[in-house]
């Protein structure tokens, strides 16, 4: 299990670049980022949002204001900011106002809304105004007019892998028993096809087994598509999820996390592809031991 703790990859810690090998920096193409010392973050569900607090306090981060969205946003992550202000989706105007009040220079956005919850929308005046102008609507060209309302006002998103670097998924082996050359060959065309499907917005993940693809990711979200996966492949098969090309890092990052991988033992799949450096695995370690544990390989493909 060497290759969850091999390095900590560094873009926004003290740690200095001339510090990491060649390979590594050019991999992770190296940044040299302020760390702000106000951060608003804008929380969504699930444990994502804690771990950008526990990152950002590492690096620096003093003080972190959480715009949580009620009914969605978890507790650790509410007891984990310094001021809490609860929202609903579509509270534009309310997100501005929180931003300012806030002091922060930086934003990040992190964690997902369910589904039902972007049908049960009820903008406000800034909102209505933000989405009569947007003529195709999905998670790209939301959040960046989000994104784009938060710069005017002078507080600009971050990526949202800021802070959570050594999370990302690296190039090959990661976690659980290693692949033969058959399972690196269904690995690579669960790639080719999930790059495809992501590149023509209709979903990030994949699940493929012995050549044959048995469920692509929509609406629904991953969770669902891999148990649909199950019940028709009978066990075998791979996850493989990749980012959008062109993705915006600054929101809507792909991410596997705990549920994952308790969803793909279920369904009796054997393992998770992920593209390297654009995929989230959170939290690691701790991803990585359960992998062990349940023999679910991680691997991650350098597009």
């Amino acid at each position: 299990m060497d290759d969850c703790f091999h390095k900590e990859y560094y873009v926004s810690r003290s740690i200095p670049a001339a510090a990491l090998d060649k390979g590594t920096r050019k991999f992770y193409k190296i940044q040299t980022l302020e760390t702000p010392d106000r951060l608003l973050l804008i929380a969504g569900n699930g444990r994502y949002p804690e771990l950008i607090i526990r990152g950002a306090r590492a690096a620096g981060v003093r003080h972190v204001t959480v715009a949580a969205f009620d009914g969605e946003t978890a507790a650790p992550t509410l007891a984990a900011g310094d001021v809490v202000e609860l929202l609903r989706v579509g509270q534009l105007g309310r997100l501005l106002d929180i931003a300012r009040r806030s002091g922060a220079t930086h934003a990040i956005m992190a964690g997902q809304i369910a589904p039902k919850n972007l049908f049960d929308l009820r903008p406000d005046m800034q909102a209505l105004l933000l989405l009569a102008k947007i003529k195709e609507r999905n998670a790209e060209t939301l959040f960046g007019a989000v994104a784009a309302s938060l710069e005017k006002i002078g507080v600009p998103l971050l990526p949202a892998t800021r802070f959570v670097e050594d999370q990302l998924a690296s190039e090959g082996h990661i976690a659980g028993p290693k692949f033969k050359a058959r399972e690196k060959d269904n690995a690579e065309f669960g790639f080719r096809i999930a790059r495809e499907t992501s590149r023509l917005d209709i979903g990030q993940t994949v699940v493929v087994k012995k050549g044959t693809v048995l469920a692509v990711e929509a609406f629904e979200g991953t969770n669902e598509t891999i148990e649909r996966a199950g019940r028709v492949g009978r066990g075998g098969g791979l996850v493989v999820k990749v980012s959008k090309p062109g993705q915006d890092m600054r929101f809507d990052v792909p991410v596997v996390g705990e549920t994952t991988l308790e969803k793909v033992a279920e369904a009796g799949l054997s393992g998770i592809v992920a593209e390297a450096g654009r995929v989230l695995f959170l939290d690691r370690q701790h991803l990585c031991a359960i992998a062990e544990e349940k023999r679910i390989t991680l691997y991650g493909i350098k597009s």
